[in-house]
């Protein structure tokens, strides 16, 4: 597994991650309520694998869409990509069986991947995209490696700038998010961060407006939980 070469802002949130790395699972489960598995699940609905048999899973984390990909396709490889090996090692306890050989953990740099261009059928990406700056760069580098028609599936958090729930979920973002991370992982500056990104993170039609710009023929998404969570779409021109 090599390491990918990360300066300023994404080194300084690959070092972020490298901490939280033993409680990131559990913690994912509890500051949703366990709606995350229903957000995963929606996400490899909308994957589709056509003649490469392979869907890239960016920002891959602890390997949980990897796994995920792999139950609603059992045939897939599914190349898994994350700039912070620690997490990878983590998700790398969870491989057994087939799963060990079909998924395969890299450290790289989703601004630079380490792929030929279209080469998979799809690209997804949970919870990261929210780390990547500038996010154009990452958007033409999932358009480059997906065969023409291929899609890219991102699940994100929709923008703190809009109000869900009367203001309510906004309350739980600015004040009880970070608490609750800050006592089971002991790092306040990592949830901080969390509640930070999504309050300043661009409202789901201007970054849908980024995709195309990066070479995406269409793009749209698709609101869960009210909106707490937004599924991104994007298709690369069939030729």
């Amino acid at each position: 597994m090599s390491t990918p070469a990360t300066t300023g802002h994404g080194k300084a949130v690959a070092s972020m991650f490298s901490r939280i790395v033993p409680w990131y699972d559990m913690l994912n489960t509890v500051l949703s309520l366990g709606i995350d598995r229903y957000w995963r699940k929606r996400l490899v609905q909308e994957v589709r694998l056509g003649s490469t048999g392979t869907v890239l899973d960016l920002a891959a984390g602890t390997l949980d869409v990897s796994l995920a990909i792999r139950r609603r396709y059992p045939q897939a490889r599914v190349p898994a990509l994350d700039f912070c090996p620690p997490m990878l090692f983590q998700g790398q306890k969870k491989l057994r069986g087939a799963n060990a050989q079909a998924i395969s953990p890299v450290a790289a740099d989703a601004k630079l991947l380490p792929l030929p261009d279209a080469c998979v059928d799809a690209v997804t990406m949970a919870f990261g995209i929210r780390n990547i700056l500038p996010r154009h760069e990452a958007f033409a580098e999932m358009a480059r490696v997906l065969v023409p028609g291929g899609r890219a599936c991102i699940l994100e958090f929709g923008s703190g700038k809009q109000r869900v729930w009367g203001g309510v979920y906004n309350v739980y973002l600015d004040h009880i998010l970070p608490r609750i991370g800050k006592i089971i992982s002991q790092d306040a500056s990592a949830y901080t961060y969390l509640a930070d990104t999504i309050r300043n993170f661009p409202v789901a039609e201007a970054l849908e407006e980024k995709m195309r710009e990066a070479g995406f023929a269409a793009a749209w998404h698709i609101p869960l939980t009210s909106g707490i969570v937004c599924l991104h779409i994007a298709e690369k021109a069939r030729s």
